[in-house]
């Protein structure tokens, strides 16, 4: 039986409530949450529903006229779902005082899967998103998104308006903040392949063995070198390894179409802060990905030592998380209740 939580009420909005639902999980191996976390599915407009699993702060209500921290909404990429998010970094920003929500996309983790071959499309994900926080934020949202998911991320601001359209929602609402975390540049991919095969070739193969050929499912080894850091422990990794082969029933994108779709469009005068956080030992998105995003965006990238590629499930998680704290604590506007 669906136990349905109560919503906010938007004027001219036709909302799909919340909902717990009772039913088998999707994963066969599925992710245990921690105290405090729920898992609520969110009905999308073509009827599928998406996962979310939510932590809501743990500091008690500020004084009215104190400032309201943004809600915090983060976008996992290829292999991963809203779990990867639930393990270190959720518990660690709802102590912070920030609500956080981690999204399943489409045919990933316990959401719905749509018909077809692949999830979808940049656009599809970035639309799903944007549903999401239309319906259910109060305030204006940071978007957190790693890997592909920071993509999807880079999309969305592209197509965010600068002014709301008069008598309606825009279709992409306002942001807060931006946080790409080991992001694909906006060029895509490509270029990241290209490099490794001209520079590093034994690279390059154990890349597209790992990644495109799924090597990483039965690889203990490979599957710590392609996402963690060489002192990561073998039970963390065979965890971890047994989560993400379940988390993806389906591709997440078409990767040809993905590819002919970029590079993102840039937005301009565009006023959404963002932060671009990369990791020394990424096997995935090297330092020139990196800082195409940085020049992209016009900002100094962050690139943090001792962490590879899953900043937020590496055995120094805390260390992505405490920058990204501290770029929030300093984001210059804030928005009032």
């Amino acid at each position: 039986m669906a136990i349905l939580l109560t919503i906010q009420h938007t004027p001219k909005r036709t909302l799909q409530p919340f909902a717990v639902l009772n039913k088998p999980h999707k994963m066969r191996v599925p992710y245990e949450l921690k105290q405090g976390q729920s898992r609520i599915f969110h009905q999308l407009p073509s009827g599928l529903n998406m996962e979310v699993i939510v932590q809501k702060s743990t500091v008690k209500d500020k004084d009215p006229d104190e400032k309201k921290d943004p809600p915090l909404v983060f976008v996992h990429g290829s292999y991963h779902a809203a779990w990867c998010w639930a393990e270190h970094w959720l518990p660690f920003f709802s102590n912070s005082g920030f609500d956080c929500y981690a999204l399943s996309l489409l045919g990933q983790g316990e959401s719905d899967a749509p018909s077809g071959t692949v999830a979808g499309s940049l656009q599809t994900h970035a639309g799903d998103v944007a549903d999401f926080i239309q319906r259910n934020l109060h305030l204006p949202p940071v978007l957190l998104g790693h890997s592909f998911g920071g993509l999807i991320i880079q999309y969305y601001i592209a197509n965010m308006r600068n002014e709301p359209l008069s008598d309606m929602e825009t279709l992409y609402p306002k942001l807060t903040g931006a946080v790409l975390v080991c992001s694909v540049p906006p060029s895509g991919n490509s270029g990241l392949v290209w490099r490794y095969l001209f520079s590093k070739p034994v690279a390059a193969f154990k890349v597209t063995r790992s990644l495109a050929a799924k090597a990483f499912q039965t690889s203990l080894s490979l599957c710590r070198e392609t996402f963690f850091s060489a002192t990561m422990e073998d039970n963390l990794v065979l965890r971890y390894q047994e989560l993400m082969k379940e988390s993806s029933r389906m591709p997440l994108f078409d990767l040809r179409r993905l590819n002919a779709s970029l590079p993102v469009p840039k937005m301009t005068n565009c006023s959404t802060d963002i932060l671009v956080l990369g990791a020394k030992d990424d096997f995935i998105v090297d330092a020139e990905g990196l800082n195409e995003s940085g020049r992209f965006y016009d900002v100094s990238p962050i690139c943090i030592e001792g962490v590879a590629h899953d900043m937020m499930l590496d055995c120094s998680w805390e260390k992505g998380a405490s920058v990204i704290l501290s770029w929030l604590n300093g984001l210059s506007r804030w928005y009032m209740i």
